[in-house]
């Protein structure tokens, strides 16, 4: 979940664009998994050097594709949270924390 000082960038056309970019250049798959040899669909682009509220403005930091890293949600979650958030074998998150079953 964005926090508020980000919300506006988080919705704005050059983040949906350069999102978007990016996830096309790396096939839409999650990197890190991919770097282990699976083939695992990414939900969100991460930012290398997190936003602040200091850098939210700075397009060399929010827009540059440098920068950017495309995540599962379960690479995500250890980035942040520093483990996997898996509930039990069958139940993962999605991108907004909910609960769903995994798909086979």
């Amino acid at each position: 979940m964005a926090k508020p000082w980000a919300k506006s960038f988080y919705h704005s056309k050059q983040w949906y664009k350069a999102r978007s970019q990016y996830i096309k250049e790396v096939d839409g798959l999650c990197e890190r998994c991919l770097a282990k040899g699976e083939y695992v669909p990414g939900v969100i682009v991460h930012h290398k050097i997190h936003l602040t509220i200091l850098n939210i403005n700075d397009p060399d930091i929010t827009l540059n594709k440098d920068n950017f890293e495309y995540l599962c949600q379960t690479c995500h979650n250890e980035e942040h949270h520093g483990q996997a958030s898996v509930i039990r074998n069958d139940l993962m998150f999605d991108d907004k924390g909910n609960v769903i079953k995994k798909e086979n």
